[in-house]
């Protein structure tokens, strides 16, 4: 058990976000372009109440990246189901 936590802790990135030029997008479309290569991501929104997106931000990653991807959302929403985070505490 201590030889995956120093495992982990070795491997641990420091994350640095600058809060004032690194906004939250919120999106209710996300649109997926792939082809050998990768994949794409076009992350929207929808424009008020008319039936056109706004593409907000694009991500683009190799087709491996976005398999670790898929894996690791879906570990997490299963993991997190039913409960919210906010800040240090867990909600149910």
């Amino acid at each position: 058990m201590d030889d995956q936590k120093e495992k982990n802790q070795k491997n641990a990135q420091q994350v640095n976000l600058n809060l004032d030029s690194t906004p939250i997008l919120y999106t209710d479309n996300v649109l997926m372009t792939t082809n050998s290569d990768g994949v794409v991501l076009d992350i929207a929104q929808r424009v008020g109440s008319t039936n056109q997106v706004r593409i907000v931000s694009r991500v683009g990653m190799s087709r491996e990246h976005a398999k670790k991807l898929v894996n690791e959302l879906g570990k997490l929403l299963a993991m997190t189901d039913g409960k919210i985070q906010t800040g240090k505490d867990n909600l149910n």
